[in-house]
């Protein structure tokens, strides 16, 4: 297993309600097209309107890389710096975890 967890700070209240639309728009697609994305998580942060936090979870190393390069992808990456004042990116190493089929 390969994770990220990802916060997102919005710019302001438009910034926010545009970047959700787009996290929608290309949620869809993740959904709809990646069988190695095993969880693509995206919460509202309670007590704080513009951040947004996302647990992503990859079967492995490769369909990370995969994820990564489709298309969908790569343009929620170039639009999504215009609505946000702050990223922050952790890798993760999959220790365990319930409801997650892992074979380590």
């Amino acid at each position: 297993m390969f994770g990220l967890f990802v916060r997102f700070t919005c710019k302001d209240d438009a910034a926010a309600a545009a970047f959700d639309d787009l996290v929608a728009r290309t949620g869809e697609l993740i959904r709809a097209n990646e069988p190695g994305t095993v969880v693509y998580a995206v919460h509202r942060v309670d007590g704080r309107p513009l951040e947004r936090v996302f647990y992503e979870l990859y079967r492995d190393k490769e369909a990370f890389e995969e994820h990564e390069s489709k298309a969908y992808v790569r343009a929620f990456l170039s639009q999504r710096d215009q609505y946000l004042s702050a990223v922050e990116v952790d890798r993760l190493d999959f220790v365990s975890g319930k409801g997650v089929d892992v074979e380590h």
